[in-house]
């Protein structure tokens, strides 16, 4: 469906999206179910915590999701990770190649390997190998070592496999060599991150390097290319970038103190880095004046020390390298599998840098309103706020992902004279998963009035928060309540 056709609005809604469509409750269930520990019954961890039945498409980051990704069926799963990230060795890549940031796809990439010989078990240890950290040489002697193909992270792959990835991490070094005036750093640097920015550089496409990476790694799911128009009840999953492009992109996040950020790490988790310094990554200039090396070395512990924002986050949008508001177009794949898929889910993870730069583009709040395929459209609840949503309730989080939504369906630039109500909530977030110790409130009533279902799950003594068993019952509960809906 065109998002800007000026009758798009009078387009039904999916059978999940309205609370004029579906009872708020189902009458056999209390709104708010409650899943024990004890309900966690043996049958998940026999199935090794995999949802019974279903198609799906989830938004994510590149680590939010990977602690439970295993819960979905691997080849009935589409993932839409952003290619916004910018820290890590991603950070380097961009300031020194260019290109989209590929940390976040590399990381369920890796995630969704299979170790099924040893052969792939060694393939997997050495893309998801990172150089040392705290030295340079150090660091530089090791990717010596590993592109003369001396290393011992070579040793049980296959020489025709090993030669095809040491020829791209060749090719690499050979990028990096014809920048030599930026300096590039290697130090905290993934080898998966460099074989994936190689065959990027070198097809000049992200999905093909996504295809290579998988075919070479023998990973759970497949790249579809979209020949194929069948995808609902297809064998093979999916992993998409939201945005397919040869050229670096970023997001920046205005706060209601008036400031603006620029960048996922300075929103997120920030460095000392300004605004010019992400801005000059943009460019795609190879002779510009070298800059200081951008490679960040972040791990999740650091995390909580990090300042609060000067205020809370209003809205985030992607830009150019002027710092201008640009509306790019989603992936086409995005918009096709949401029109496929039955159950659309929002992971756990940061709000702001990972989930919100999957929504904030035009056609998205139609594609997912209008679904003629979507039955459930879930919300993984955080078990407690980070940085971006520091004071947030459940309600907060459900507003901010449909204000996004409808905000960024229509742009100002080519929506024109087209207007449209907004979509309600219950059109984006029919059913909301959170963890019953969480410090977060969550208003069950007022959700309830939305037409958002709340589901409470116990942690079970897991102190991470959701896995794999955890989210296979949540959703198998909410897939169960639909179906009892839908008997008569």
């Amino acid at each position: 469906m065109d998002s800007l056709d000026p009758y798009s609005f009078i387009e039904p809604v999916s059978r999940a999206s309205s609370i004029f469509d579906l009872p708020t409750r189902n009458p056999a269930r209390s709104n708010t179910d409650f899943i024990t520990g004890e309900g966690l019954t043996s049958t998940y961890i026999q199935r090794g915590g995999v949802i019974s039945a279903g198609t799906f498409i989830v938004l994510s980051g590149g680590s939010g999701c990977n602690a439970f990704c295993s819960a979905f069926p691997q080849n009935q799963t589409c993932y839409v990770l952003p290619v916004t990230d910018d820290g890590g060795s991603s950070s380097e890549i961009i300031r020194v190649i260019g290109g989209p940031s590929i940390g976040d796809v590399r990381s369920r990439l890796i995630r969704l390997i299979r170790s099924t010989t040893p052969q792939v078990d060694s393939i997997k240890r050495l893309l998801a190998f990172r150089l040392p950290p705290q030295s340079e040489q150090e660091a530089r002697e090791m990717w010596r070592e590993i592109i003369e193909g001396r290393s011992q992270l070579w040793k049980n792959i296959p020489p025709d496999r090993k030669e095809l990835i040491r020829g791209f991490l060749v090719y690499f070094e050979n990028e990096v060599l014809r920048r030599s005036h930026k300096a590039f750093a290697f130090s905290n640097g993934s080898i998966g991150n460099f074989f994936l920015a190689a065959a990027q550089l070198f097809f000049r496409s992200l999905p093909s390097s996504i295809f290579l990476f998988q075919s070479i790694s023998n990973s759970e799911v497949r790249f579809c290319s979209g020949s194929s128009p069948i995808l609902a009840h297809s064998t093979k999953g999916t992993i998409l970038p939201v945005l397919v492009t040869n050229h670096t992109v970023t997001i920046a996040a205005d706060l209601d103190s008036g400031k603006r950020i620029v960048g996922q790490c300075n929103i997120s988790h920030p460095v000392s880095s300004t605004d010019a310094d992400v801005l000059e990554g943009l460019e795609d200039d190879e002779h510009d004046k070298s800059s200081s090396p951008q490679n960040v070395y972040f791990t999740k512990a650091t995390q909580t020390e990090t300042s609060d924002l000067e205020g809370r986050i209003q809205r985030v949008y992607y830009i150019n390298a002027h710092g201008n508001e640009i509306y790019p177009h989603p992936n086409a794949e995005f918009l096709s599998n949401l029109n496929q898929r039955q159950y659309l889910v929002y992971s756990c993870g940061s709000l702001w840098t990972s989930i919100i730069p999957c929504l904030a583009l035009r056609g998205i709040a139609s594609g997912i309103a209008c679904s003629p395929s979507l039955k459930a459209k879930i919300l993984l609840l955080n078990y407690k706020n980070d940085r971006e949503t520091n004071g947030y309730t459940a309600l907060d989080y459900v507003q901010a992902i449909a204000t996004m939504l409808n905000r960024h369906d229509l742009t100002p630039r080519t929506a024109g004279t087209v207007t449209r109500p907004a979509y309600p909530v219950s059109a984006f977030v029919t059913h909301l998963v959170y963890l019953s110790d969480t410090p977060i409130q969550v208003q069950e009533e007022e959700l309830a009035a939305m037409g958002v279902n709340c589901i409470s799950v116990s942690r079970r003594g897991n102190k991470n928060g959701f896995n794999a068993e955890i989210v296979a019952q949540a959703l198998d509960e909410i897939i169960a309540s639909l179906d009892d809906t839908d008997s008569p």
